[in-house]
Parts: C-alpha cells; sequence; structure tokens
C-alpha cells in the first residue's frame, strides 16, 4: 500500500509525537512491511474512512498530509528524507523485530548487537555506533514518544498496537531534542480512544513462538481517559548451547505500560502520563565458532544457531523501565507549548562467551546500569501565513556504568582482568528552525542549535589472580597496581546550522537542495589502559592530563549536503521520492579492542581511533505506485512500492600507530562498518473484498549487498550480498472486529551473518589475519583463537489472530 494513514493530532497538527497510546512499544518491529515514502501520514476523513482507506490503500496520494517539520504540511513538501512505517503495515506484514525495518529503508541498518538479545546497533548513511559499552555515544537517536534513549541497551523494542515507526536520515538537531549526527528512529503510540476498548492478539508458529497481548483503555470522564497493556512474549531457540544444554536464540519476555490521558477532545491543553517496563530473561545468545579450537581441537559445529559456551554467571537478565509527563498546551491561535519530561533506567547482566567454548578461553561476565533524566520545553509558531517554526531548550543528565571481567584462564590460571567504568553525561542545548514562504513556488527553511556536552568519566582496570573478580563472584584476588585508574572530565561544544531551500512549480512537484551540520561529543575509552599513556613531561610521572589525553577521544561532526525530488504523478497513482547527498566527515569515532600485553601480562585493550575523514555519496530512491484497480470487483487493488539504496563511503584518511614505524594513513585498507554498498526491496500488495471483510496479500523481496561488520575486512565474517524473502496473507472482518493472518519470514532459510567477534593477530597496516609457519592463525587474545559469528533469524511461519470490541 505505502499509504499510512491516521487521525489528526488534537491540537491541529501542528505538533509532532505527543500523541501516544496506553499500548506498550517494547522490545521489536519489522519484515516486510511496505514503507510510508514520508512521515506522519494523514488523510482528511472521518476515522471509520480512514480505517477503510488503511485496509485497501485507497487515499490519494495527493491528499496526504504530514507533520515531519511538527507541522501539517503535504507530503510532496517536506524537505527530508524520511520512511514511515504505520501501525497497520506492520500488524497485516507480521511486523517481528525492528531490524527488520532495515529491509525496506534505503542506508539503513538496525541489527542486534552480537553477543546480547536486546541492544541495538544501528547505522544510517554510513553513521553509527556498535560498541555498547559506556563512554560512547550513540550515531543514531532512538526515540520512543520523542523521549530519547542515551544507551543502547534494551533498545531493541518489541512494538504492538504502535501508531507508526519513523527513520530520519541525516542529521537532525533543529527540531528535537537530542542531536544525532546520523539519523533518529522514532516509535510513536498511539493516542487513548475516546470509547471503552479492549484488544486480544495471539500469535503461535514454529520454534514454539507463543506471543500474547492484551490492550484495554477507558474513559473516566470527558477528560480523563486511562489504559494499558501487558504482553507475553516467548519463542524457543533457533539452536542449542551443547555445553549448557540451554536453547539458545530464544526470547523470554514480560512487558506492560499504563498511560493516563487528561485533556483533549477539543480542550487546548492535553497532557499524557505514562509508565512502562519490560523484563528480558531469555538466554544467554551464543555464538558460532567459524574455526576449530587451536588447543582442544573442537571442531566447527554444522549449525550456525549451535553454540559451547560456558560461561552462564550471571544469568542473562535485563530489566528496562520509565516514566514520561508528554504535554502541550494551544496558547492562542497560533502557538502551542509543548513540554516533555522523562525518567528511564535500564539494567543488563549479560554473560558474553566470546570464544564460544567451555574453556574459560575470552569469558566476559558483564553488567551494564544506565540511568537518565530529560527535559525538554517547545514553542511553536504557526499562523497560516507565510512564516512558520518552533523553538526549543533541551536538558539530559545521563549515568552510564559498566562493569565486566575478561577472564584469559588458559593463558594463566585464574587471570582476569577487570574494568569499572561510570560515565556520566550532561548536556544542555538551545534549538530552532524556521520556514518561510516567499511565494507559493519558493520557501527556505532555516534552523541551529547550540550544543553544550560535559562527560565526566572513572575508570578502574584492574588485574586478578586465582579466578574472576568479587564483583562476578570470583574467588581471585588483586594483583599489582590498577593499570588504569582515572577520574576527569571534558566539555565539548558546537553550534550546528541547517538550511533547506525548496521550489515547487507546481503544487505536486518540489525539487529541494539541503545542507545540515551533526556534532558528536568525545569522550573517554573505558578499555584503555593508563600505564600505556606516553609520560609527554619526561619526568618519569604520568601526570592526569597526560592519561586523559591517551583515554579520550575528539567529537566528531559531518557536513551533509542533499538535494532531492517528491511527486505525485499521474493524477496521484505514482508518489516518487529521489534524494542524492554528499557528506564531509571528519574525526571519526572508530572504537574497537585487541588484545595486548601489559606488564608481561597478556589483556583486552581498547582501541580507539579518530579517523581524520571520510567521505560519504549516496542516492536514495522510495516509490508506491497504483499499479491496478477495479480489477475484478470494485474493491480489488494492486499496489507496488519499493526503495534502493546506493552508498559510496569510504575513509580519506585513518591514522594508525604501527610498532615500531609510528603514524601510519592505512585509509586505503580501511572501510566503513555495517554499511553496504545498495541495499533495496519491492513489496506487491493485493487487496480483496471478500463478503463484507476484506484479504490482504504482500510479499516483500530485500537485497543488501556485501557488509563490512567492522573497519578491517575479515573474510571469515563478512557478509556477502543476499536476499530476503517474507510474505503475509490477512483476512480482516468487517468493521475490523477480529482478523486472522498467516505470516512467513525468511522463506528461503537464507543464512546470514550479522555481526561478530574477532580476536586474531592481523597486519597492523592491511589488517590481514597473520599465520605462524605451519599456517595456522594466531590469537591474539586466549589460546583457542576468537572468530564467532551472529546470525540473522532462520525461517518463521506463524499465525496471528486479533480481537477487539
Amino acid at each position: 500500500m505505502g499509504v499510512t494513514v491516521m487521525h489528526k493530532a488534537r491540537f491541529g497538527g501542528r505538533w509532532l509525537g505527543a500523541r501516544g497510546s496506553s499500548l506498550l512499544v517494547l522490545a521489536s518491529i519489522g519484515g516486510g512491511a511496505m514503507p510510508a515514502v514520508g512521515q506522519e501520514v494523514q488523510a482528511q476523513a472521518s476515522a471509520q474512512t480512514q480505517g477503510q482507506a488503511a485496509a485497501t490503500g485507497e487515499v490519494s496520494t495527493g491528499e496526504i498530509v504530514v507533520t515531519a517539520r511538527r507541522r501539517e504540511e503535504r507530503l510532496v513538501d517536506v524537505p527530508i528524507a524520511v520512511t514511515s512505517f504505520s501501525g497497520d503495515q506492520l500488524a497485516k506484514s507480521g511486523a517481528l523485530d525492528i531490524t527488520d525495518i532495515a529491509q525496506s529503508t534505503p542506508n539503513v541498518t538496525l541489527e542486534v548487537s552480537r553477543g546480547t538479545n536486546s541492544t541495538l546497533s544501528a547505522f544510517i548513511r554510513g553513521i553509527g555506533q556498535q560498541d555498547p559499552v559506556s563512554g560512547f555515544e550513540q550515531g543514531v537517536g532512538i526515540y520512543l514518544d520523542d523521549v530519547y534513549l542515551n544507551r543502547p541497551q534494551a533498545a531493541v523494542l518489541d512494538i504492538y498496537d504502535v501508531e507508526r515507526i519513523e527513520v530520519l536520515r541525516g542529521p537532525q538537531g533543529t527540531l528535537y531534542g537530542r542531536n544525532t549526527i546520523g539519523g533518529a528512529v522514532k516509535y510513536v503510540t498511539r493516542e487513548l480512544p475516546d470509547h471503552f476498548s479492549l484488544k486480544l492478539r495471539g500469535t503461535y508458529g514454529t520454534y514454539d513462538q507463543a506471543d500474547g497481548v492484551l490492550t484495554v483503555s477507558t474513559p473516566i470522564t470527558d477528560l480523563v481517559r486511562v489504559g494499558g497493556s501487558v504482553a507475553r512474549l516467548s519463542r524457543g531457540g533457533f539452536g542449542r548451547n551443547l555445553t549448557t544444554g540451554e536453547e539458545n536464540y530464544n526470547k523470554d519476555v514480560w512487558a506492560g505500560r499504563g498511560t493516563v490521558e487528561i485533556g483533549g477532545n477539543g480542550q487546548p491543553v492535553l497532557i499524557r502520563i505514562s509508565g512502562d517496563y519490560t523484563r528480558d530473561k531469555s538466554n544467554t545468545r551464543g555464538g558460532h565458532r567459524l574455526i576449530p579450537a587451536m588447543v582442544s581441537g573442537t571442531p566447527v559445529l554444522d549449525d550456525v544457531f549451535d553454540s559451547q559456551g560456558g560461561l552462564i554467571d550471571p544469568r542473562q537478565d535485563v530489566k528496562a523501565y520509565g516514566f514520561a509527563i508528554n504535554a502541550s498546551a494551544d496558547l492562542s491561535d497560533a502557538l502551542t507549548f509543548r513540554s516533555i519530561s522523562a525518567w528511564r533506567k535500564d539494567r543488563s547482566a549479560s554473560p558474553i562467551d566470546f570464544d564460544a567454548l567451555p574453556a574459560v578461553d575470552v569469558d566476559v561476565p558483564a553488567y551494564y546500569d544506565n540511568e537518565q533524566v530529560s527535559q525538554e520545553f517547545q514553542l511553536l509558531y504557526d499562523n497560516g501565513s507565510w512564516i512558520q517554526g518552533m523553538i526549543g531548550a533541551y536538558y539530559l543528565g545521563a549515568k552510564a556504568d559498566t562493569a565486566f571481567d575478561v577472564r584469559l584462564f588458559t593463558a594463566l590460571n585464574g587471570l582476569t582482568a577487570f574494568t569499572q567504568a561510570d560515565v556520566d553525561t550532561s548536556t544542555w542545548a538551545v534549538f530552532g528552525d524556521f520556514t518561510f514562504d516567499f511565494t507559493d513556488q519558493l520557501s527556505l527553511a532555516v534552523g541551529g542549535r547550540y550544543t553544550w556536552d560535559e562527560r565526566k568519566a572513572q575508570i578502574l582496570r584492574q588485574n586478578y589472580l586465582g579466578g574472576g573478580s568479587p564483583v562476578f563472584g570470583g574467588l581471585g584476588v588483586p594483583f599489582g597496581a590498577p593499570d588504569t585508574n582515572f577520574s576527569g572530565k571534558a566539555v565539548f561544544k558546537k553550534f550546528t546550522p541547517r538550511a533547506s531551500l525548496s521550489f515547487k512549480p507546481t503544487p505536486d512537484h518540489n525539487i529541494y537542495a539541503s545542507y545540515s551540520q551533526g556534532f558528536k561529543g568525545g569522550g573517554f575509552d573505558p578499555r584503555g589502559i593508563g600505564v600505556n599513556a606516553p609520560d609527554l613531561n619526561g619526568d618519569g610521572i604520568r601526570e592526569d592530563s597526560e592519561v586523559a589525553d591517551y583515554l579520550s577521544f575528539k567529537p566528531e561532526t559531518v557536513n551533509s549536503y542533499e538535494i532531492g525530488y517528491k511527486g505525485n504523478l499521474f493524477g496521484g497513482g505514482l508518489y516518487v521520492a529521489l534524494a542524492a547527498f554528499h557528506m564531509d566527515y571528519k574525526d571519526v569515532q572508530i572504537p574497537g579492542s585487541s588484545g595486548c600485553t601489559v606488564n608481561g601480562l597478556p589483556t583486552f585493550c581498547g582501541v580507539i581511533t579518530n579517523a581524520g575523514k571520510a567521505k560519504i555519496d549516496g542516492a536514495e530512491f522510495e516509490a508506491n505506485a497504483r499499479l491496478a484497480q477495479n480489477l475484478m470487483t470494485a474493491g480489488d487493488r494492486i499496489n507496488l512500492s519499493g526503495s534502493v539504496g546506493y552508498i559510496h563511503a569510504r575513509y580519506k584518511e585513518y591514522i594508525t600507530q604501527v610498532p615500531g614505524v609510528g603514524p601510519v594513513d592505512v585509509a586505503d585498507y580501511r572501510k566503513v562498518q555495517n554499511t553496504p554498498k545498495w541495499t533495496t526491496s519491492a513489496t506487491l500488495a493485493y487487496n480483496a473484498p471478500v463478503g463484507e471483510g476484506d484479504v490482504s496479500l504482500n510479499t516483500t523481496l530485500s537485497y543488501r549487498s556485501k557488509t563490512y561488520q567492522f573497519e578491517i575486512p575479515n573474510p571469515y565474517i563478512d557478509q556477502k550480498g543476499y536476499a530476503l524473502l517474507d510474505a503475509s496473507l490477512v483476512y480482516t472482518a468487517p468493521g475490523g472486529l477480529w482478523s486472522l493472518g498467516v505470516h512467513g519470514k525468511n522463506i528461503l532459510d537464507k543464512e546470514y551473518k550479522t555481526s561478530g567477534y574477532t580476536f586474531m593477530r592481523a597486519d597492523p597496516v592491511t589488517g590481514t589475519i597473520l599465520r605462524d609457519g605451519s599456517g595456522n592463525m594466531i590469537p591474539s587474545l586466549g589460546k583457542e583463537g576468537t572468530l564467532t559469528a551472529f546470525y540473522g533469524n532462520p525461517r518463521q511461519v506463524f499465525v496471528t489472530g486479533t480481537l477487539q470490541f
């Protein structure tokens, strides 16, 4: 269908994202959903007509209105590259995991981060962040009802009863609370209805998938509504851990959300108070070894979803919860005030067995403990004349605490390198964005943001002998002085502008050009070894400033240039969006880790690089076409929607320190990670009435070209190009009272890697894996050799039924 249809905002559509529902946004969405090529999309029709239009796709593209810039605009008028998925689209496609959304979104990568179940790695147009430890900001902003999630832990949200998901490409900062250098992914939940509502959803499928969702809401008075959801999401494993006997890649989630809405219904004020809770007790997600063990000789397993990791303590356990107050008030016909207040906390216990063997070779038990408080104010102006815009202010206070062991018992019995890193962030910002319509054809939008980031860090690195650290219940005792015992802070400030010029030769065609600058503050690498810091004064004493310089990394910036075209053709039968972009990316933050030797002991070291320069060029195409209508009956319709993304990302300067040589530019040997050159998708949808109800049949084919998992190419864990095929068949009863759908994901059962770990010695310039005189690879950490991969979901088939009153 490719068209997202929604109710108007309660305040005339001038504000974006304040609407929500009592409905829980939890851990995942995606699949072969058909993207609406735009932001929040609305039809100027009654609620009943809108619901019918969403089911049949009969809304003309020319009637669509969006609020991409926090005010009502037609889709073709918005000079922003964005893809939106409506709740109806996601439900009909059998959406399971947010990572699947990337299949239908050009130049976007979303994946579960390596040895976890709920940590998200996100990349947009070559910019992102793969490392989840404290100290590193994310390159892509994740928002839940306009609340920015500061950390990637617990960010793989299962989403049901959702209004829409939006993916904004390019730097964001003049319209949103937190500046994000690469783009943003926004989860928007539904408003509570003005009548009693009860909805049940159940799913059963392969691998013992069994999901249940109960959602209920009711008005208390004309101005007060309450509602909530509870969800049980479960699935058996795709494989098994042959050492512990547990299922691997299983799912075990409980979640809930409650909401109170006050106001609305024609009143000038709406206050939405919401709280949510998620508990994920899925088993440890073990990786698949790609090479035989180099000491024990353990062979490679036949099933890529099987593992043999022996680390089971701590038990995998992720808790995430939060509270938010989202308020909006019409001060006049032209002026709206908004306030977004939020508190969130999450805690993860993760046993990560890097070597995926029973041996304690590179075993990493870890705790992640995050907490944040944020406040945003916005003042929006729109009187229907030649100027519209907004100004805003934002504050975020966040704590990110990480603790982990690196147990290397095969290298030296009981040797453990323990790290405790507490990184606090305080950020203030003011921002604004205004559009000036000089004529009906020509308009200029300008905006700017001033960001002030303060990063404080306390980092302790201590070796233990005789077992793991006491933090993880080990019996080890401290050995020697700490490798790092650092406390410091740094402040990063930046003004970032944005401007776009739009020309509309006719109301249905828009040609635009834009410039925007993105910024991400620096920080401190929690895995850095302070004793390795250079003695800059030559006095034999490493000053705090010298250690800070060694552990810290600089901010990164990007200058993004974009030209685009959006148009309605053939009387609304075809919608097209084209964009071409060029980005100058400087001081690129590249966190990494490797094996090293400190004070004669093998250990685990952070390797942080500010690559000097990168160039990123690309193009994107999205379209929605009504191929045929009224083929057999009055309601028959065939739609084709699709996308193509092309990106050429490369480093122009990448300085690394080569032992015995000094600084060397290795740009010719490095790749931009998680950024395939080609991303394409096509969805064919057929809708037809059956009696008083309707049937929706759609199938999606997506393709991603070769993906490099890290900056250094690795033939073992890099993924060659592959295609995925999904399909769904859904019957909806008259009035939407109930529905029944059959869904297939990865129908061809394609085997593909999404991430991995590698600790093998490599040439410092070319990155080629080194071998000894017998042709064997040489481990850089541990004795068995760590070369481990994680894989995308295999074929899944499931049935989903809904019942609502």
